[in-house]
Order: structure tokens, then sequence, then C-alpha cells
């Protein structure tokens, strides 16, 4: 068990190098947005006005290949030495996204663009490894393997590929996931370990609110639901919602404080008009009403499915196998009906609020903005939401757990395994040499690797593989029974007392 946060983090490392500078959603804006936090840098000055900066011209360059899935990323090689500036006004000049998670990344920001992206990824994977052991090893045994199981059914292709990026999602994914599983704890134990689970339910509601603000609100959301689902009527449970108290007034705090969430609730293009229908069945661009509120209804879950793989990464413009959204939707079906093998009337609530809302918020902004299922609203915006569904269903009542026979583990495994490995090799190719050039060898006919890298992209192909392959090798005892983790008492601190519904356990009457 000890070699598991290495693995998962040689897992997420592979990904952070197997795309280059530029490759994430909007990474032009978020990246000019970096250097200009805190005061700006070198490479970012004042422009002629407040709404804009006078920045490096390399910033220009590094989403060259966007929307242009043939093109290799060895566009980017000429910008490298360009010494010119430029003056633009996207970015995160006016307050549009939370300002915490540009001023953190701004300190690892330096002269040399690709280095410090490439550190701030390695920076995102390490601490998203970082929470997770720590909750592991806080958490009983049961809990453990709803850490497990709700990582690991949720971020195959999408999270891996965001998690260790410059994206701000990256930070949304993370702090929601924590703070419920944190939350969770904080309520259920006793002793040491609740000042342990408060301070990271904390550092997650940092980090969801402080990137996004819609992921204040999903950070807000995964409070409520950890509360649900450790509910009792005794004083503790009252005294212990100070802290929930606290993680939603700072959620509060960055939600007003940016104008993001407001751009959502009115939609994002805003258009208004009567209903009507296209010839293919779906109401024509730009209307609204009845007809498009009822085809975004029927259509949501394909915006659902673009978290396994059914949408394309980086910039919408890697398309993934059919393999790899076949294999990953399979595992998080399979997964998330063994967790519906037993549910009591908190984890039932809990459940259909998330699904409630992951129904009814893309449905309302698409609708509200005229738009249709397939354009504005990206899988990414509710990959937050999937991994708090994704944890809430594979979180047991009391000490209730599921379980997989051999053969089904191994199909499971085997199943993410190979989206892992397709999806890591696929997203490769698409920027060494464009995805009109195939072949195995990533080596062979490559025209862009990090310059100065002392390994080619066949061996971050392979490790990465590897490594992910090797991670769910070691959980395998965990992930199938619950045995071969140590005890909740192996550290010194006292057992758990109570279940999830907050009544002491059998052997404590």
């Amino acid at each position: 068990m000890y070699l598991a946060p290495f693995l998962a983090f040689l897992a997420l490392a592979a990904w952070a190098f197997a795309s280059p500078v530029g490759a994430s959603p909007d990474d032009d804006y978020h990246l000019i947005s970096i250097w200009c936090a805190n005061g700006g840098s070198d490479e970012c000055q004042p422009g002629l006005d407040e709404s804009s900066r006078s920045v490096d011209t390399r910033f220009a360059q590094v989403v060259c290949f966007a929307f242009k899935p043939d093109e290799s990323a060895a566009c980017q090689t000429p910008g490298w030495d360009s010494t010119g500036r430029f003056e633009t006004s996207r970015g995160n000049f006016s307050g549009v996204y939370p300002p915490l998670y540009y001023a953190t990344m701004h300190f690892f920001a330096g002269h040399d663009i690709q280095a410090s992206a490439v550190t701030m990824r390695l920076i995102n994977a390490a601490l998203f490894v970082a929470l997770s052991t720590a909750l592991y090893l806080l958490l009983p045994s049961s809990r453990r393997r709803t850490l497990l199981w709700g990582w690991l059914i949720s971020v195959v292709p999408l999270g891996v590929f965001i998690i260790p990026s410059n994206n701000p999602s990256s930070w949304a994914i993370i702090g929601v996931g924590s703070a419920f599983l944190a939350l969770v704890g904080w309520f259920e134990s006793r002793g040491r370990r609740v000042w342990a689970f408060g301070a990271i339910y904390l550092v997650g509601m940092l980090m969801a609110s402080g990137a996004r603000a819609d992921a204040a609100v999903f950070a807000s959301g995964a409070t409520l639901v950890a509360a649900i689902f450790t509910y009792s009527s005794g004083r503790r449970w009252g005294k212990s919602s100070i802290l929930p108290l606290i993680g939603i007034a700072i959620a509060v705090y960055f939600v007003v404080s940016s104008t993001q969430f407001g751009i959502g609730v009115n939609g994002f293009t805003g258009t208004a008009a009567t209903s009507s229908s296209g010839s293919d069945g779906a109401p024509a661009d730009g209307v609204v009403g009845p007809a498009l509120a009822v085809y975004n209804l029927l259509m949501v879950p394909f915006l659902w499915a673009g978290v396994w793989g059914t949408w394309g990464l980086g910039w919408l413009d890697t398309s993934m196998p059919a393999v790899v959204s076949w294999a990953s939707v399979a595992v998080f079906i399979v997964v998330a009906f063994a967790g519906l093998g037993k549910v009591d009337w908190r984890k039932a609530i809990g459940v259909s609020g998330v699904l409630i809302v992951l129904v009814a918020l893309p449905v309302y902004v698409l609708t509200a903005g005229g738009d249709k299922v397939g354009s504005e609203v990206q899988p990414r915006y509710l990959l937050p939401l999937i991994v708090l569904l994704s944890l809430a269903l594979v979180t047991m009542p009391g000490r209730s757990e599921f379980r997989f026979t051999r053969i089904q583990l191994f199909a499971i495994v085997s199943a993410l395994t190979l989206a892992n490995v397709v999806a890591l090799q696929v997203n490769l190719r698409r920027y060494l040499t464009g995805v009109d050039k195939q072949g195995l060898n990533l080596d062979s006919g490559s025209e862009w690797w990090w310059s100065g890298s002392p390994v080619g992209p066949i061996w971050i192909w392979t490790v990465g593989s590897l490594a992910f392959a090797g991670l769910l090798t070691v959980l395998w005892a965990q992930l199938r029974t619950g045995e071969g983790s140590e005890g909740s008492t192996e550290s010194g601190l006292a057992p758990l007392p109570l279940d999830l519904g907050g009544e002491k356990s059998a052997a404590q009457k």
C-alpha cells in the first residue's frame, strides 16, 4: 500500500507531460492570468487600461494548435524565441474568476514558460495525491473504499487530463471531492483525527472556491450532502455543524467577489426567441422555449458522458476511441449499481439531490442562453459534480460494504487500465504529429516534444500506463473487500464510534 501514492503521482505526472503548454481549454486565458496575478511580472505589465495587459508574445503562440487536430504542437517552437509584447484583454483582469488559484500558481511562474507550466501541473498532481493519501490514512476501511472507488470511476479520461493541468478546473475537481470525504470524516470521527479532517475540509473548500465560482457552489453542495449522510439528532452533530457553516461562508465569499457565477445564471449567450424546431428534431439555434428545454433534458446524459471520453480532450479536439468511453462508462455503471445495493434514507436524499442538480443545472443554463447540449457547457464544468455523485454512490450506510468477485474486479481493473492506456497514447499522438498520422511507436515521426527532456514520449506512455496499472494492482485487496489495509487503530487513534447515521456500532452498544 505504501507504493500507491508514488504510483498515483507517476500516473498523473505522465499526463502532465503528455500535452504541451496551452493544451487544456482556454489555457491562453489561464496562463496569462497566472503570470499577471499578484501585481504582474516581467512577462505581464500594465496595459493601456484596467481591462488589458501588455504580455510576452510567447503567450500568443501557446495555443496555435487549438481546434486543429491535424496540427502538432510543433507550431509553438518559433514562438519560444520571440521577445516582443502584445496588448490583450484576455485574462482575469476584471475578477471574472476567483483569484486564489491564479495567485497561488503565480509563485511558480518564471521566465521559462514551459518549465513553469510543467511545474504547476506537477504541483497540482502532488496536491491531489497528498490530500487523497492523508484522507486514506485517516479514514476507516469502509470509507477508504469510498475514496478509492469514488475517484477511480469518475476521472478516466477527463479527470486524469485536467487534474495535472494548468486549468483552474483542476482545483475544482480536487477541492469538491476532498471536501466531501473530509467532512464525512469530521462528523463520524472523534479524537485527534477530527482536527485533521477539519483542516483538509477547509483546504478543499478553499481550493474549489478559489478556483471557480461554480465550484464554490458545488463544494457547498458537497458540504450539504456530507451533512445529510452523517446526520443525527445528537448535540455533537449540532456542534460539529459549525465547521461546514464556515466552509459555506468561504464559498459564498468567493462567489460574490467574482462575476463568473452571474454569467452562468443568465446563460452564456443570453439569446431569446420563440420556440421552434430544426429539421433534425432539435430546436433551431438561438431558440429559447419549452422545445429547447425538453431537447436539452433528453440530451443531458450526452454531456455527462463527456467525462468518460465521448467528448474530446484538450480544446475538445482530441477525440477518444470508442473503447475509452465504453470501458469507462461501463466501470462507472457497474460500481454505481453495486453502491446502490444498500441505501438508507440519508443516501437516497443525497444521491437524488446530486442527480437533480446534474440534470437541472446544465438544462437551465443552456436553455437560458438559447443553447443546445453540445455547445457552451462542457463536461469539465460538471466533472466536480460527477465526482461528488460517484463518491455519494459508493458511500455505504454504517459498516455495510459491496464486494466484487475476483473475476468481476479483474474485469473492472482491466477496463480502467485499457481506457487509461489508450487515452494516454491518443492524447500524446495528437500533439506529437497531429491525428492525421498514426502509429503505435510514438517516437517515430515525432514533430514536437519537450526541449531538453531526457526521455521520449514512448517512455512517458509506458511509465504512465504501467504506473496506473500498478496502482490498481496494489489496491486490489482494498478495492475488492476492504481487506489488506491497515486497521483504523494502527496509528494509535481511537476507532470510529459512529456509523453513517450517527448511531453506535453493534460492537460499542
